[in-house]
C-alpha cells in the first residue's frame, strides 16, 4: 500500500484537473471530427482518455526529475515523493517508462500519420519542463504541448489536416495560457528567488489583464470558427455557458490571493467540458 501510495503522489493520479485538461482538447478535436459513426467515436475517446492519463502520469514523473533540486525549495512542491526522497529518480524513471510503453501500445491503433503525430507530442512534453530555466514563456509551450491532442484527434479520424482544426487548436492554446499563468501565480514569490520563470511574474504588474487577452483571444478564435453554428439553440447555449466560465474564472481572480487561484485553476474542468458539449451539438 505504501508504494502505491507513493505512486499515487508521484503521478498526481489523485488529482485528476491534470489528466482532464489534457484530455478535454483531445475529446473538442474529436467532437469537430466526428463522422455519424458513434461507436467508433466512443471508442476512441476512451483511448484518448487511457492516453490522457497516461501521458500525463508519465509527464509528471519527469517533471518531478528535472526539478528536484529546485521542487525541494519551494513551498508547495517540496513534499512530494522525489524531492522528499520517499523514491529514487532510478525508479521512478522506470515508470515513465512503463506509463510510456502503454500509451504507446494505445497509439498503435490509429493510422500512421496520427502514430508519428503522437510520437512527436512525446518529444514535446518531456523538453516542456526545461522551459521555465529558459523563457519567461513556458505556460506557451505548455499551450502547444498539452493542446496536440486536438490535432492527433483530428487526425485519428480523417487521416489529415486542414485549417480549421488548427483555428481550433490555436484557441485552446490561448486558453491554456491563461489558465496556466493563474496555475503559475501560485508560485511566483518562490519562482523569483530561485530563478524560475513564467508568465506569471513577466506579467505580474497586469497578470489580471494578460489572462483577460488570452481569454479573449481564444473566445475570438472560436466564435470566427464556429460562426456558422451560432443560430443552433443548443450550441449557442452552451457556448455562452463556456465564455460566461471564462469570465467567472476573471471575477474569482484577485491579485495577492493565492489561495484562490488553484480553485480557479480546477475551475477550467467544467470550462473544457461545455466547449465539448457544445461541438458535440453542432453534430445533432
Amino acid at each position: 500500500m505504501k508504494h502505491l501510495k507513493i505512486f499515487v503522489e508521484l503521478t498526481r493520479l489523485n488529482k485528476p484537473i491534470g489528466f482532464m485538461l489534457l484530455f478535454w482538447p483531445c475529446s473538442w478535436g474529436l467532437a469537430y471530427a466526428y463522422n455519424d459513426n458513434l461507436s467508433l467515436f466512443l471508442y476512441y475517446l476512451i483511448l484518448f482518455f487511457l492516453g490522457s492519463v497516461l501521458m500525463r502520469s508519465a509527464g509528471c514523473i519527469f517533471n518531478d526529475i528535472v526539478d528536484k533540486d529546485f521542487d525541494k525549495k519551494v513551498r508547495r512542491t517540496k513534499k512530494r515523493p522525489i524531492p522528499s526522497g520517499k523514491i529514487t529518480v532510478k525508479k521512478a524513471l522506470v515508470y515513465v517508462l512503463i506509463l510510456c510503453l502503454f500509451a504507446f501500445l494505445i497509439l498503435l491503433q490509429f493510422n500512421l500519420l496520427t502514430i508519428f503525430l503522437g510520437m512527436s507530442s512525446m518529444l514535446l512534453a518531456f523538453s516542456y519542463p526545461y522551459m521555465k530555466r529558459i523563457t519567461f514563456w513556458p505556460q506557451l509551450f505548455l499551450g502547444i504541448t498539452f493542446n496536440w491532442g486536438i490535432i492527433i484527434t483530428w487526425t485519428s479520424i480523417n487521416n489529415s489536416i486542414n485549417p480549421e482544426i488548427l483555428i481550433l487548436y490555436l484557441s485552446a492554446i490561448f486558453w491554456t495560457l491563461g489558465y496556466d499563468t493563474i496555475y503559475g501565480a501560485q508560485d511566483m514569490t518562490d519562482d523569483e528567488i530561485i530563478g524560475l520563470k513564467s508568465t506569471s511574474i513577466k506579467f505580474k504588474k497586469n497578470i489580471k489583464l494578460f489572462i483577460s487577452i488570452c481569454y479573449s483571444i481564444s473566445i475570438v478564435l472560436l466564435i470566427y470558427l464556429f460562426r456558422e453554428f451560432l443560430e443552433r439553440p443548443i450550441f449557442t447555449l452552451m457556448f455562452i455557458f463556456f465564455i460566461l466560465s471564462l469570465i467567472y474564472q476573471l471575477f474569482l481572480f484577485k491579485k495577492n490571493n493565492t489561495k484562490n487561484y488553484l480553485r480557479i485553476f480546477k475551475f477550467n474542468n467544467y470550462t473544457g467540458l461545455l466547449l465539448f458539449i457544445s461541438i458535440f451539438s453542432i453534430n445533432l
